[in-house]
């Protein structure tokens, strides 16, 4: 069965936008499910790369495949038993047949929304969270980033919640679960966040939730730049599937959609009105931008020992080539800028190191899209939003198919 990604889906994925975290707690700001789950794909990132230093090729791409799919299912999991707090779910799960049967019906919710992707992903969902059991490496992996992110999260709520008798047992809960996954590489140094790049750059990345997007445009729901990377991701990631993107391919994808706001740590998220005001601004915040990633992000983690994960980040944000939305290949150890038609062709090969620049475009335009869609959808009347609206269905209206995606089409579906 052919992949052919829909609406709904799409709208699934942004739905974790609206998830309240922490709702039993006194917040100092709204927690949501999506930032969560960017800031967990970070991590899970650096610990895969930490992790397969001395893997062979091969064995290194199915682990990363095996970590963005595990992550993605486990999303998806998420977004149906939101409502269930974490220490009913875990009791839940200590019996079988009851773990089962909750399963069971999250799958049956979820099939109608993730039919698009084709049977073979659903059978492999079902077979992901039907082991729960399974302790291999990308589940490690993946439930350590999980632990850091919730973490990272409870972290921010502890002082304020002083008075709450759940709040001991909570942190120690934490504390004995990630030490127990000490054996990992890279997760001793993401705990000591003070005194290591790496603890550090996962801090950092993790403050990218309190940015928001469209900041001076009221919204619902208003997301962050950190769930925003997330769902770019998570786009990328199915419309690499839909085009037949080879593994690595679909692999830098995804991370490239993960990364592709980093900058905005250094800038905040400046809208697109103030960047397109003129070539000269625009070429000046980019210069800003890329001076700051070197100095506060990339430069650290080199001094640092971390040179495989700033060598991926560079690439993945296109920095040798000028920009993230351009189609690149490494021929003869160069990184080298290609056209679609080759990218979808005799460059869509594993051994190129491919990664899809447009592809990572027309994601983030239709997540941007979803964001202006759903906000005007939920009564919040705005000219900005209109006219973001009116702006991407021009810009694929002339050009509906980009990267071998129906752009145009999808855009339809929302109308």
């Amino acid at each position: 069965m052919s992949v052919i990604i829909r609406k709904s889906l799409l709208e699934l994925i942004f739905s974790g936008a609206f998830m309240k975290r922490w709702n039993d707690k006194l917040r100092p700001m709204e927690l949501v499910e999506v930032d969560k789950q960017g800031h967990k794909m970070i991590v899970a990132w650096l610990l895969f790369l930490l992790n397969s230093r001395g893997m062979d090729v091969a064995r290194k791409r199915a682990l990363g495949e095996a970590i963005i799919e595990g992550g993605i299912y486990d999303y998806l999991y998420r977004l149906v038993i939101t409502d269930i707090k974490p220490p009913v779910f875990y009791r839940i799960k200590e019996n079988p047949e009851d773990y089962r049967t909750l399963t069971n019906w999250v799958l049956k919710e979820l099939t109608p929304r993730i039919s698009p992707l084709g049977d073979d992903f659903i059978r492999r969902m079902g077979e992901y969270l039907m082991h729960p059991e399974d302790k291999g490496l990308a589940r490690r992996i993946l439930h350590a980033a999980h632990l850091y992110a919730s973490y990272s999260e409870f972290k921010l709520l502890k002082s304020i919640n002083r008075m709450d008798h759940e709040l001991q047992e909570i942190e120690q809960s934490f504390i004995d679960r990630l030490n127990a996954m000490r054996d990992l590489s890279g997760v001793a140094e993401l705990l000591d966040e003070d005194g290591t790049v790496l603890g550090g750059f996962a801090r950092m990345c993790g403050r990218l939730r309190f940015q928001k997007r469209w900041s001076q445009t009221p919204r619902v729901p208003e997301t962050s730049v950190l769930g925003h990377m997330f769902i770019v991701a998570a786009f990328s990631w199915f419309f690499s599937m839909e085009v037949g993107a080879c593994r690595a391919r679909s692999q830098n994808n995804f991370f490239s959609g993960l990364f592709h706001d980093l900058p905005e740590l250094l800038t905040r998220d400046i809208i697109s009105p103030v960047k397109g005001a003129s070539r000269d601004i625009s070429e000046l915040i980019h210069e800003y931008e890329i001076l700051e990633l070197h100095r506060v992000v990339l430069n650290p983690l080199k001094e640092g020992g971390y040179t495989d994960i700033t060598e991926r980040l560079e690439y993945f944000l296109g920095l040798e080539v000028g920009s993230e939305f351009k189609a690149t290949v490494v021929l003869d150890g160069k990184i080298t800028e290609t056209s679609e038609t080759d990218l979808a062709g005799r460059h869509n090969q594993d051994t190129l190191d491919p990664k899809d620049g447009p592809l990572l475009k027309v994601s983030d335009s239709l997540a941007a899209y979803i964001e202006a869609h759903t906000a005007l959808k939920n009564g919040i009347s705005s000219g900005q939003l209109h006219h973001a609206l009116y702006r991407i269905q021009q810009t694929y209206k002339e050009k509906p198919v980009i990267a071998s995606v129906q752009v145009g089409a999808l855009l339809a579906d929302f109308d």
